[in-house]
This record gives structure tokens, C-alpha cells and sequence, in this order.
């Protein structure tokens, strides 16, 4: 779908290589740039490493890209990257402010000299801000740990650094439309993304609950705070999860529990009703749940069609889908895997001697 596309890939660590990784299982051209002798960050960031020595961190988020070391401090590699940048279509950065300027490449002049250019700046808090952009930090101040974790517990960062991932996923989506209005216009554009910004528009109920209440949200564990049944209950063999989102999977849900008089008391027919009395209902659930295994509950509800789930590990989670140590979880986007991650500078000789055409050559 973006056969022919170039995509000069600036950026390092998570969100930057995760959108230009979209964009390359997309069918784009990705050329990484990487520091010479360290590379991306996450290149170190392990164990585990695999056989060749590569962090399981990067692996995760640089396939289908061709890669180059250059200094920035080096006027050779800034040619190299100067050329590269005027027969790019995308480029992306996660520079901090400033950094690219002072090393001669300044954004808006290189716009100027090629308006067709679409060029996407991902930071931490947003353009104005010298601020380092990790994801634990934004987890923090935007209000995800506020609202993560057991009720009576300590606040908890979510267990993927999903504020990165947020962000690379809305870089990627901007790109794309700055592609398409470039296809109306002939023109691209500089789109800047945060991991702030992205984290907080990634609230959604939680933000409008608040908006709307004025009251602040609290953490709610494994529960939610505007729908009942919804949470974890324990089998007596493992966890799992029932989530019931109108009121006709509750009646089936009770019924097919045997909590008939549950199912059969007009004040729970309503979500608002079962919010009131949530804990009778919860006791009473969890008290049904824990007398048979989870295999055995997970029978009568997919049989009436309520939504529920095991709580798997990661690891039973991989076996039912297409994933690989060497290229990670097969794209979430209709794309194709066409190159594994590269090893630092394993293209460097090619893309100094070709540029972009060291696409053209058979993969």
C-alpha cells in the first residue's frame, strides 16, 4: 500500500521506530539512522538478547528497515543525511528541541527547500518543552497510575510502556493523513506528536467521567467504574475475567451462573441498578465462581453468549497467534514482513553507495 514511499527513520527507543515500523510492514522504504558503535538505545536495553546478541527491546519494533550509522557531529554523514532527507517522503524524529537545528538541519528551512516533504516530530511534552519523553514519567503525570492498580494499593504504571506505544500509533495515523492531503495538494507538512498528549486523549471514559462528574477518578483494580459485572473473579483452578456490557448479558450471565435470584431481582435489571448494589452482586458472583473450575464457567457463559476470558500468561497468549523471536508479533495493520530488524550498520555500505536505491535491489 506504500510501495515506493521513503521513510527516513531519525528516531529511537519505542514510539518513533514503532510508527516508521507500521509504516514499513505498510510497504515503505525505512532507512535507520542509528549513532555508530551504540546504535538505537534499546539496543542495549536487555537481556534477553538472542543468538546474534540482539535486545528482545529492539527486535520488537524495527523489522522491514535497511540500516546506516552516521554522526551528526560528522559533515560526511550530514551530506549523507542531507541527500537522504531530499528523496525522503516521511522523515522522523525524536530529537530534543533544538538538537537537529544546532547540527544544520533545520526543520522549517529543509520544508522550504522540499515542500513536498512530510516530516513528523515525536516528544515528550510537546514542542515547546526541553522535557525528556519517557513513558513511566508520562504514565505518572497524565493520570494513568492514579487510576491503575489494586483500590488500597499504591498507584502502577500499566505493564507495557503503552503512552509510547499510543504515540507511535498516533504518529503513524498523522503521517498518513499528511500523506494523503500531500496526494490533494502536492504539499506536505510538519506534524508534531507527544507522548503527553497522546496519553491524555487515551483517558477517553476515564477523562469524561471526570469532566462530567467533577469528581476525581479513582482506581478501581480489576473492576470498572461505570459497568457491573465487569471484572476478574477466581475459579478454583485460575482467574477469569466477565465482562457484561448490557443488561441482556446479565440476565444471561446469572442464568447461566445459577444465580437465578440474582437474575430474577428487578433492581439489577439496569446497569445503574447493579451499580447501587455492586457489592451484593460481586459477593455473590464471586462466592458462585470459586466452587468449579474456570473451564467449566467459561463453557456455560460462551454457550449464552456472555463476554469472558482466562487470564493467560504471555506466553499462552503467543501460542495462538503469528509471532517470532526474529520479527516479534505479526502486524496489527493489513502489512507484510519483508525484512527481519537490522544489525547496526548492516546496510550502511549500500545506502552510502545507493540511497534509496538500495530498495530496488531484490530483498
Amino acid at each position: 500500500m506504500l510501495t515506493n514511499i521513503n521513510v527516513l527513520d531519525l528516531s529511537r527507543v519505542l514510539a518513533g521506530p514503532l510508527a516508521t515500523m507500521l509504516l514499513g510492514d505498510l510497504g515503505a522504504n525505512i532507512i535507520k539512522v542509528e549513532r555508530p558503535r551504540s546504535g538505537d538505545d534499546t539496543r542495549g536495553w536487555g537481556p534477553p538478547f538472542d543468538s546474534t546478541g540482539e535486545s528482545a527491546y529492539y527486535l520488537s519494533v524495527n523489522r522491514n528497515k535497511k540500516s546506516v550509522a552516521a554522526n551528526l557531529s560528522s559533515p560526511a554523514d550530514r551530506e549523507l543525511i542531507s541527500t537522504l532527507i531530499s528523496s525522503a517522503d516521511v522523515v522522523v524524529d525524536n530529537f530534543k528541541r533544538g538538537m537537529l537545528a544546532r547540527n544544520g538541519f533545520d526543520i522549517p528551512s529543509i520544508l522550504a527547500a522540499h515542500p513536498q516533504l512530510v516530516w513528523c516530530t515525536i516528544t515528550g511534552f510537546g514542542p515547546d518543552s526541553d522535557r525528556a519523553g519517557y513513558d513511566f514519567v508520562v504514565q505518572a503525570e497524565q493520570g494513568w497510575m492514579a487510576i491503575t492498580g489494586d483500590p488500597d494499593g499504591a498507584p502502577m504504571k500499566v505493564g507495557v510502556a503503552l503512552a509510547d506505544v499510543v504515540a507511535g500509533k498516533d504518529a503513524c495515523i498523522a503521517i498518513l493523513a499528511a500523506l494523503v492531503a500531500r496526494g490533494r495538494t502536492g504539499k506536505g507538512r510538519h506534524v508534531t506528536i507527544s507522548l503527553s498528549a497522546s496519553a491524555s486523549a487515551a483517558l477517553v471514559n476515564v477523562a469524561q467521567n471526570a469532566l462530567v462528574s467533577g469528581e476525581e477518578p479513582r482506581r478501581w483494580g480489576n473492576g470498572h467504574p461505570n459497568l457491573v459485572p465487569y471484572q476478574l473473579f477466581e475459579a478454583s483452578d485460575r482467574p477469569l475475567v466477565i465482562a457484561v456490557g448490557n443488561d441482556a448479558q446479565w440476565s444471561a450471565c446469572a442464568r447461566a451462573l445459577g444465580l437465578h435470584t440474582l437474575a430474577n431481582d428487578p433492581r439489577l435489571l439496569t446497569n445503574a441498578g447493579r451499580i447501587a448494589d455492586r457489592g451484593r452482586v460481586i459477593a455473590t458472583m464471586t462466592a458462585r465462581i470459586a466452587e468449579r473450575a474456570s473451564s467449566h464457567w467459561i463453557a456455560l457463559l460462551d454457550k449464552a453468549g456472555v463476554p469472558c476470558g482466562v487470564v493467560r500468561t504471555v506466553l499462552e497468549s503467543l501460542r495462538d497467534i503469528d509471532a517470532t523471536a526474529q520479527t516479534g508479533i505479526a502486524p496489527s495493520v493489513p502489512g507484510t514482513i519483508r525484512m527481519p530488524p537490522p544489525r547496526l550498520d548492516e546496510h550502511g555500505a549500500e545506502i552510502r553507495a545507493n540511497g534509496w536505491a538500495a530498495f530496488t535491489a531484490p530483498r
